[in-house]
């Protein structure tokens, strides 16, 4: 699957392709993190729509939609991760579920 069937965003992949050194730096630590995390692949990736929503960063939540999903995250689990934050964050967080509701339900 290539990296627009998996919901990465224009800027991402603009990123990757025009600052290929910064990019693989990047990803060198992102790896480097995911590696030295104690949680599981579903839990970490569940913990990231919420702080995705909670800063509003629509763009990357279909690429992460489709992590969770692919380790396990059911439909209402994405929906929980993406409205945990409401008391802290705000209505806000809302604005990030049509994205995460997309992928989850795309093919």
């Amino acid at each position: 699957m290539g990296d627009k069937e998996r919901g990465v965003s224009d800027a991402f992949e603009a990123f990757g392709s025009e600052a290929p050194g910064q990019a693989q730096a990047w990803m060198t630590m992102v790896r480097g993190l995911a590696a030295a995390s104690s949680l599981d692949k579903k839990t970490e990736g569940l913990a990231y729509l919420a702080v995705l929503a909670a800063l509003r960063l629509e763009s990357g939540v279909p690429f992460h939609v489709q992590g969770a999903r692919e380790a396990g995250a059911t439909r209402e689990e994405v929906i929980g991760a993406i409205l945990v934050g409401l008391p802290a964050a705000g209505h806000g967080v809302t604005a990030c579920l049509p994205a995460a509701l997309r992928a989850y339900d795309a093919e």
